[in-house]
């Protein structure tokens, strides 16, 4: 009979993780004693995943407000700065905020709307567009948008960010002034050095406004990329990635561990006998319905992971092969001719009808979010998640 199961997300249980911790050991410890308990047995091409965070914590991987300002005092000149585009979060950029107002006299402040980059709403798209705002042209002065939204309240914090980023600014010592636009070169007007803080689209922005007269350019990626006085740094994703740690110092996203995972799955060959592939992962590419808000504020889902999660899914749609090419058959016949037609497949089927619907995202942003989602963000304890039955289909026995 064939196996009735496809895929399993296990959260697996793991210490509290510690600045120079062995965390290669620590995770093929806790995955083995999961086995041992009789969680599961190791199969071939099983996913351990683990997340940025306890990479990051091992590494020691940390930076402070005071180091952030330095190193933006001395890219920027520290005078007048033009902060764009930054994603409102509290976790995620308030405190990279602190160290970037500390290394300025003074943040104009741009704020992008109707929402940031992730789906963080400023604006309600209806009031909008009943007000008669154009977003893909219209600059609004802080007075100018108070006049037509009031105060918004982000619907899960509570938070007014535009008051809770201008405030945190004067306290760091600097000047503030805000404007809203999405065009990254309605902040020339007011500094020719700036610092642009989306995610994703860092670099057309930076192109865009060194086109148009910009006389220093940074990006997030571009702060924080060699160590100062001593702390952490990252290399290629600078503040990109970070998280809050304390009210002075965030927790920056992994230095280079591709060695990690190639460790971590070399150890559990040697004592299982089966070639697992290994990752890291952040936050999942997946956007929330209700909130409207895209998880994604890492650069990437998973900075490392082994040769075995390179590519994209290479799948049928069965609903597609029931529907159309076995419209005639079923029960036993049916189940054979899929099967059959699953064997058959060969190479890229890209532009195949039969694939259609199917998901051509990278295997890692596919399984780091199902990894997100499985560890969550809070007290679970799980920070290693442990998958079985991903690369498995139809025919699998």
């Amino acid at each position: 009979m064939s196996r009735m199961v496809g895929t399993v997300s296990m959260g697996i249980r793991a210490p509290i993780i510690r600045s120079g911790d062995d965390l290669a050991e620590i995770v093929t410890g806790s995955v083995l004693e999961a086995v041992k308990e009789g969680a599961f047995s190791v199969r071939d091409r099983d996913v351990v995943a683990m997340t940025e965070a306890i990479v990051a914590r091992a590494q020691g991987n940390y930076a402070s407000v005071e180091d952030i300002a330095a190193d933006v005092k001395a890219k920027l000149g520290g005078e007048t700065i033009g902060v764009i585009f930054p994603i409102l979060s509290r976790n995620r950029f308030a405190i990279c905020l602190r160290g970037i107002a500390k290394g300025a006299k003074k943040i104009v402040l741009m704020l992008s709307y109707p929402s940031d980059e992730v789906g963080n709403h400023l604006i309600d798209e209806d009031l909008m567009d009943e007000k008669g705002v154009d977003p893909y042209k219209d600059v609004l002065s802080l007075e100018r948008y108070r006049e037509l939204f009031g105060c918004s309240l982000h619907p899960f914090t509570g938070v007014d960010y535009v008051d809770y980023y201008s405030n945190l600014i004067r306290e760091c010592g600097a000047e503030v002034e805000v404007i809203f636009a999405n065009d990254a070169r309605a902040i020339l007007p007011y500094t020719k050095n700036v610092l642009a803080c989306d995610i994703h689209t860092r670099a057309r922005t930076k192109r865009r406004l060194l086109a148009a007269g910009a006389e220093k350019v940074f990006c997030l990626d571009e702060i924080m990329t060699a160590p100062v006085n001593g702390s952490g740094c990252n290399e290629k994703y600078g503040l990109l990635g970070s998280n809050k740690s304390t009210e002075d110092k965030v927790k920056l996203f992994p230095r280079p561990c591709q060695d990690l995972v190639e460790d971590i799955q070399a150890r559990l060959l040697a004592a299982t006998g089966k070639h697992v592939e290994v990752m890291v992962y952040g936050d999942g590419a997946f956007k929330d319905p209700v909130g409207k808000i895209w998880e994604l504020a890492d650069p990437v889902v998973s900075p490392a992971y082994t040769a075995g999660l390179e590519g994209t899914p290479n799948e049928l749609k069965l609903k597609y092969l029931a529907d159309n090419n076995f419209a005639d058959l079923s029960g036993e016949a049916l189940r054979d001719a899929i099967k059959g037609e699953i064997k058959k497949k060969d190479g890229s089927l890209v532009g195949n009808m039969a694939a259609q619907g199917t998901t051509p995202r990278r295997l890692t942003d596919l399984i780091g979010s199902l990894c997100d989602l499985t560890s969550g963000s809070g007290d679970k304890g799980t920070p290693i998640v442990y998958i079985q039955g991903y690369f498995d289909n139809y025919t699998t026995e």
